[in-house]
């Protein structure tokens, strides 16, 4: 009897190699992650960029919007030597075939323009409807990773991964899912176990324990302040922040909250509202629950215990963002089935 996982890995050796041969004699290719790239992002641009230079000669340019502001991604990006470039610096008419991966046409969480082509585009979140127009799709929305359907595609071609790549990509897989804790697959375990004995262990133990700016511990001072408790759910708000990235780790940390089983997080980057949202249970499917919150406001998803979102444009005004915390937090609400009412505050000022 062929189990799930052998039809997955038939699928990524069938798919691997007709995008190989696609993207063959076509030049100039560029690699689009999503903005403010985290390791599964990045791991699966690197992957891809390294499969197709294997495969058939050419050099692949990795691109995306936004910044790099985490400590432990900056430690990985400088460390393993990835190479990358700012979409905004590019010539987009110079390059023959688009590729994206951790991300879809018309998520809203990428800068590629909606009015261009895209070819290529392998993900691990829920389909988008602009995606049915790419050439060549790929995405697994109950993998917890985008760096294990990468890891497939380089195992089914025969490819040597060698110890930078091997411990990017076991990073994006043991980050996405939290050491296997969450929203995992057997193909992701597999990923996981294969790639551990591959890795530089120094860079691993650099990357998970990266020395901190002072800033970065106020921004933990102001989630705790202004985190407000309303039953079994948690809503922070940082204001104004240096680097997207800040509000995912902190809704993480609050998750740690006895009590507590849905942390929704924002902060204010560049004049645009960012969003995270963690939940301890699978069935609150946090990718969903974020589209409702976020629903004309401006745009969000995710998986089963973890989700991003973006409002925009935003004022920059601390005021304006009081008034879209009361809104978002009246929308959560309601999607819980839960009150309105004066919260709980978690730390006392």
């Amino acid at each position: 009897m062929t189990s799930k996982n052998d039809c997955n890995k038939s699928h990524s050796e069938e798919f691997s190699t007709e995008i190989i041969e696609g993207l063959r004699g076509k030049g100039s290719i560029l690699i689009v992650t999503h903005d403010h790239p985290d390791p599964d992002a990045l791991a699966a641009a690197v992957a891809l960029q390294h499969l197709i230079l294997v495969k058939t000669g050419q050099e692949a340019t990795i691109a995306f919007g936004g910044v790099i502001g985490r400590r432990e991604n900056l430690v990985m990006v400088n460390e393993l030597e990835i190479k990358s470039t700012s979409i905004d610096d590019l010539d987009l008419d110079t390059f023959n075939a688009v590729c994206m991966v951790d991300t879809q046409p018309g998520t809203g969480n990428n800068s590629y323009p909606m009015d261009r082509r895209v070819d290529l585009v392998i993900d691990h979140h829920l389909q988008k409807e602009h995606t049915h127009s790419c050439r060549w799709v790929d995405v697994r929305p109950e993998y917890g990773a985008s760096a294990s359907i990468l890891f497939e595609y380089l195992q089914s071609q025969d490819v040597k991964i060698a110890t930078k790549l091997a411990t990017i990509l076991f990073y994006a897989i043991k980050s996405e899912t939290e050491d296997l804790g969450r929203d995992w697959t057997k193909s992701d375990r597999d990923a996981y176990l294969k790639l551990m004995p591959l890795c530089n262990n120094r860079i691993l133990h650099e990357i998970t324990h990266p020395k901190s700016s002072r800033i970065y511990f106020r921004y933990f001072e102001i989630g705790l302040k202004n985190a407000k408790i309303y039953g079994n759910a948690l809503f922070f708000n940082l204001y104004m922040i240096d680097h997207p990235e800040i509000v995912a780790e902190i809704a993480d940390f609050l998750m740690r909250v006895e009590g507590i089983e849905i942390v929704l997080g924002l902060g204010c980057y560049r004049e645009e509202g960012v969003l995270s949202m963690r939940t301890s249970h699978q069935e609150t499917h946090a990718g969903i629950l974020m589209q409702k919150v976020v629903e004309g406001l401006g745009t969000g998803g995710g998986h089963s215990m973890t989700a991003g979102g973006q409002v925009r444009p935003l004022p920059a005004a601390n005021k304006s963002l009081g008034a879209l915390e009361y809104e978002l937090t009246g929308r959560l609400l309601a999607a819980l089935g839960l009150e309105h009412t004066e919260p709980e505050i978690l730390v006392a000022s």
